[in-house]
């Protein structure tokens, strides 16, 4: 679902240049890219315990943080419990990503026990990114207009970049109509089903991007998981009506989720440099327009979890399981020289990417 999008007509009339990073660097840093596949042959391997341990434990807190939030007897109780409960489901909803990664026998009954814990509840089935996520790694589409995850935001509006966070904030609302109303609506209205399944089936950024129905197993999965969050949906608001849930609770698990939401969308504002005009990039140029926040940092372990710190070195090698991805950058911080591209896309923070964002707009944006 397009809940995080922003039309691309914001983009400058005089648009900016790319650059892909820094342009004095080769279009291709080949030594890097062979440095990186060799050192990290041997951390292509999941390890189901950390992913199962690291999930559950996530979903659990972010569950009972919720029950307190629900039945806190103090506001300042409540607004601490939503605070963690925002934190910790925020982290286990971010599991998505790993599952378009990660083959479903490297880690059996994950895919499904995510979605019946998260996906389902929290309305966002793993299907809205499975088909989609790939997409963004294809060398041929990074960037491009057929990029779902990717918007020229260091190239558009200045106020664009705010919008784009506060959009993400109704995203539960979104997800509430798409599946307690429009699902429903769209197997008795041919022509609606097929918006739906183009515009409002994906966790995209990308307004132009259309999806297609898959195909066989995928499309069986998509509409079992569909049809499962389409109940639960209906279930959340008749619950709400009858009284059975009380519309306090119902607007507290609406807030945490929308809380997640807006987490993660300040996350994407800063995983790329989002400098790309839709030309073709090289797989430097991808590379070098991704960010990693690597430690020492402490807070991106909280608002870029489960391996996301590491986004640039993620499109570099997304083979690597989000555990072994701080590893492989402690062996290419070592091995790699100063004059690498690989220490270019490292930043220190959050509050320096967002500002060289918005600078980048009042720059390049009017």
């Amino acid at each position: 679902m397009q809940i995080a999008a922003i039309n691309k007509d914001h983009i400058a009339e005089t648009p900016g240049e790319m650059t892909g990073g820094n342009p004095s660097k080769p279009i291709n840093d080949m030594e890097m890219i062979k440095t990186a596949s060799a050192l990290t042959r041997d951390l292509n391997a999941a390890k189901p315990a950390i992913y199962w341990a690291d999930f559950l434990l996530s979903a659990l807190a972010g569950y009972a943080a919720l029950f307190i939030a629900i039945i806190a007897p103090s506001l300042w109780l409540a607004i601490a419990a939503a605070f963690i409960s925002i934190l910790a489901l925020y982290r286990a909803g971010s599991f998505i990503h790993e599952l378009t990664h990660i083959k479903r026998r490297d880690v059996p009954g994950f895919h499904a026990v995510w979605n019946i814990l998260i996906g389902i509840p929290l309305m966002i089935p793993s299907f809205m990114y499975e088909g989609v996520h790939n997409q963004h790694h294809m060398p041929k589409k990074y960037g491009t207009v057929q990029d779902p995850e990717y918007l020229p935001l260091a190239l558009m509006k200045p106020y664009t970049v705010p919008l784009f966070v506060l959009i993400a904030a109704l995203g539960p609302a979104g997800l509430l109509i798409r599946y307690a109303l429009l699902a429903p609506l769209s197997l008795l209205i041919p022509p609606l089903r097929r918006i739906v399944v183009a515009r409002y089936s994906g966790l995209v950024i990308n307004p132009e991007f259309r999806r297609r129905l898959p195909e066989g197993e995928e499309r069986s999965r998509w509409i079992i998981l569909e049809s499962a969050a389409s109940i639960w949906a209906i279930c959340l608001i008749a619950a709400t009506i009858s009284g059975i849930i009380p519309p306090a609770a119902f607007l507290i698990f609406l807030a945490i989720a929308s809380g997640t939401m807006v987490i993660n969308q300040v996350r994407t504002l800063v995983a790329h440099l989002w400098e790309n005009d839709g030309s073709e990039m090289t797989a430097t140029q991808q590379y070098l327009d991704s960010v990693n926040v690597p430690p020492p940092a402490t807070l991106p372990a909280l608002w870029a979890p489960v391996g996301l710190r590491y986004h640039a070195l993620h499109h570099l090698l997304p083979g690597v399981p989000y555990h072994n991805l701080g590893e492989a950058h402690r062996r290419l911080i070592g091995a790699l020289p100063g004059a690498s591209s690989y220490h270019e896309a490292n930043y220190e923070g959050l509050p320096g990417l967002v500002k060289q964002l918005v600078a980048s707009t009042f720059r390049r944006g009017q």
